[in-house]
């Protein structure tokens, strides 16, 4: 739940600021592919920045009650660990490029249930997922530059104007 509220606020925040600047659509698709882009290019290994690399969880032992794991929930959202360094930034680059505030806040509260959903169910399943765990760690690498690639597709399609067009005949 906290990091669903830090996510939607920034959801809204970028829709807020995407709407002033759609009379330089062209220009903000560019950046904005362009900044995907090398978000893919980080998530495959060309380039080397720390700011995604997390740190220690000072809490790690303690037993948490609800308002401390909302807590723990927008501090995680805003420290920026590697689960949603890169991804929320691409995610932010949509939700600016929307039409109104709604969109970019529906969508950051998708990319939050995309997010949370597993955790959840991760939390409620862990003693049956240790097999799936294990074997995510064995492909971790190559998990990466899957998603490195998607990113570094979809940076593209942004760039060149035609993501638009892909969404639209998606739905």
């Amino acid at each position: 739940m906290g990091f669903t509220c830090v996510f939607i606020a920034m959801g809204a925040l970028a829709s807020t600021v995407g709407a002033f600047f759609i009379e330089y659509q062209s220009v903000v698709n560019v950046v904005c592919g362009l900044v995907v882009i090398a978000f893919g290019l980080y998530f495959l290994g060309f380039i080397k920045v720390n700011l995604f690399r997390g740190g220690k969880n000072p809490l790690a032992g303690r037993q948490l009650g609800f308002f401390s794991s909302v807590l723990f929930g927008i501090i995680f959202s805003i420290g920026w660990t590697p689960c949603v360094g890169a991804f929320l930034g691409s995610a932010l680059m949509l939700a600016s490029q929307q039409a109104s505030v709604a969109q970019g806040v529906i969508l950051l509260l998708c990319y939050s249930a995309g997010l949370g959903i597993p955790f959840v169910a991760a939390a409620v399943l862990i003693d049956k997922l240790k097999g799936a765990f294990n074997a995510i760690k064995r492909h971790y690498d190559i998990i990466n530059k899957v998603c490195g690639w998607f990113l570094v597709a979809v940076g593209v399609l942004m760039a060149t104007g035609l993501l638009g067009g892909f969404l639209r005949l998606l739905s």
